[in-house]
């Protein structure tokens, strides 16, 4: 027979919730109780659930992830599955499990929210990461009473932070590399125009070319549809097809780069000797390219176990609302030419 805590708490003549106060070490319950309650859980074999354990601490000790946005990089973007390993060593070791809400539901007409959905999983914060078109369901969930911390994403509730690059000073030191490089003619592909971290990086981009009087030639300047490697590849096919190439290039991230390097080797033009290109966010795949991608680098280890900590101590009331900026790191390789210039 499998025991439930209704038949352990009939059993022992006690409340269920005198039960769960037991399996979760409640000092309120006399020893006499506990012993026997304790004893008739051994001799049954009851092993308590999740909700057994929840009834008495108000506590599910479940984080609820969410890839946001109608486009949003789920599984398959390297930049955030790398945060998101982080993020859960990090919150293992605090005690947590991690569950995975599928906005799969919206998408089919489905008016089920993310709130309601970690309210019905009584869930004890949440992190979000960055995606593009960003359902409402965000919002409500940002101004609720559940804890949230966002990855790439500006979150403003009274319960909310988040955590972030310094997307604009990633593109300064790009420029300025590039420019110490001899490069005065710079293009930029991005993500979709509806991308913030994407145009982030664009208005940098621009600042320090206006800082450093270069010129921006529209033309050079293209978005594509997302951060991933046939995005890229189309939008240089694009700007090669507008018959005149910038010296060098910085790519909102590294699968762009990657992808605007396979359209440019087709066109059999090289890469750095012709054009220069710069990725971003140093997944692993920058290690194995040919020429091996320039880089800027985000430190996703960092990024994951602060976004952990700072969930953490929002739950546990130990700080109040919080952002934070990570410094980058420009990660010099072959594609930006530096190595032909003795300069690495």
């Amino acid at each position: 027979m499998a025991y439930n805590i209704k038949d352990i708490a009939k059993i022992a003549g006690v409340s269920v919730s005198t039960v769960s106060k037991i399996i979760n070490n409640y000092s309120d319950i006399s020893e006499d109780t506990k012993t026997r309650v304790q004893q008739i859980i051994k001799e049954t074999g009851y092993t308590p659930s999740n909700s057994a354990k929840t009834l008495a601490t108000k506590s599910s000790n479940l984080i609820g992830v969410i890839f946001a946005g109608m486009l949003n990089v789920d599984f398959t973007h390297p930049f955030f599955i790398e945060v998101l390993n982080s993020f859960k060593k990090q919150m293992g070791l605090l005690g947590y499990d991690l569950i995975f809400f599928s906005n799969e539901k919206f998408q089919s007409g489905d008016t089920n929210d993310y709130l309601a959905r970690c309210l019905h999983f009584n869930v004890d914060g949440c992190l979000l990461i960055s995606g593009q078109e960003l359902e409402t369901s965000i919002s409500e969930l940002d101004n609720s009473s559940i804890p949230c911390i966002g990855v790439d994403l500006k979150l403003s509730g009274d319960n909310s932070g988040y955590i972030m690059s310094d997307n604009f000073k990633m593109s300064t030191k790009v420029v300025e590399h590039f420019y110490l490089l001899g490069y005065r003619e710079l293009g930029y592909i991005g993500s979709s125009s509806e991308s913030e971290i994407s145009n982030i990086r664009e208005s940098g981009f621009r600042k320090a070319l206006e800082d450093l009087g270069l010129p921006i030639n529209e033309n050079w300047f293209l978005n594509g549809s997302n951060f991933f490697e046939a995005s890229g590849y189309e939008t240089m096919r694009r700007m090669i097809a507008n018959g005149n190439l910038p010296r060098a290039i910085f790519a909102a991230s590294d699968q762009l780069a990657i992808g605007a390097m396979r359209a440019l080797k087709e066109s059999s033009i090289t890469v750095p000797g012709t054009v220069a290109i710069i990725g971003c966010d140093d997944i692993e795949a920058c290690n194995y390219t040919t020429p091996l991608l320039t880089t800027i680098k985000q430190n996703k280890d960092k990024i994951g176990r602060l976004a952990a900590l700072m969930l953490y101590d929002l739950i546990n009331n130990q700080s109040g609302t919080s952002s934070f900026s990570v410094e980058p790191e420009l990660i010099i390789r072959e594609s930006c030419g530096a190595s032909e210039r003795g300069l690495v």
